[in-house]
């Protein structure tokens, strides 16, 4: 019994040694990452973007949001289409340029409207659809003003970002101007019913 003790408690030494001995496991590869332009803080819709507005993070390459980019020198001067949040990448289609005119469909052209509640502009965001409402006349005499549709369904391009807390109207960001996708003869209703009236928007589903 003393010598089977012995020779297990050599076996074990021997087997503690070479298990000390055994060369550690290679390291897991770390995932590949890429740079990607992110804002540096919040910024407003018609931002025209400085070096100091954009930050470069790294993120894995599969995580990496299309249309977007590597170095914050090639957005440096673009102008922003809509808001866009610290941290958030900013990508082709939050710039004014061809990555925001992609975003109309086929057929329609993309047309700027003025709303009379600049709060409910800014509201709505990029990829909303609304239906414009317009309004003419005063009610004067007994009359109450006319309201009509003049665009069902529009796709919202662009919005404005709600202004600071105690920035007050006129501020820069509560324009109340929205960007929509529109066929051509509404764009032209749209521009009609603008100047001889107020326009205002219900939001539908997107």
């Amino acid at each position: 019994m003393r010598l089977l003790r012995q020779v297990t408690a050599g076996c074990l030494a021997c087997l503690a040694l070479a298990l000390a001995l055994r060369p550690p496991p290679a390291p897991a590869a770390a995932p590949a990452t890429t740079p990607v332009v992110t804002a540096a803080a919040d910024l407003a819709p018609g931002t025209v973007l400085a070096a100091g507005d954009l930050t470069a993070v790294a993120v894995p390459v599969e995580r990496a949001p299309a249309g977007s980019v590597a170095d914050p020198a090639e957005l440096t001067g673009r102008v922003l289409a809509s808001p866009v949040r610290a941290g958030e990448a900013v990508t082709d289609v939050r710039l004014v340029g061809p990555g925001l005119w992609s975003q109309v469909p086929a057929g329609e052209v993309a047309a700027p409207v003025r709303l009379a509640d600049l709060a409910v502009a800014t509201l709505l965001r990029a990829g909303d659809r609304v239906d414009v409402l317009g309004t003419t006349g005063d009610g004067e005499l007994g009359a109450a003003p006319a309201v009509e549709l003049v665009a069902q369904g529009a796709l919202v391009l662009s919005a404005p970002a709600a202004a600071e807390p105690g920035a007050g109207v006129g501020s820069g960001t509560d324009s109340g101007l929205l960007v929509l996708a529109v066929p051509p003869d509404t764009a032209r209703l749209l521009a009609a019913a603008g100047a001889g009236g107020t326009l205002t928007v219900t939001l539908g589903r997107p």
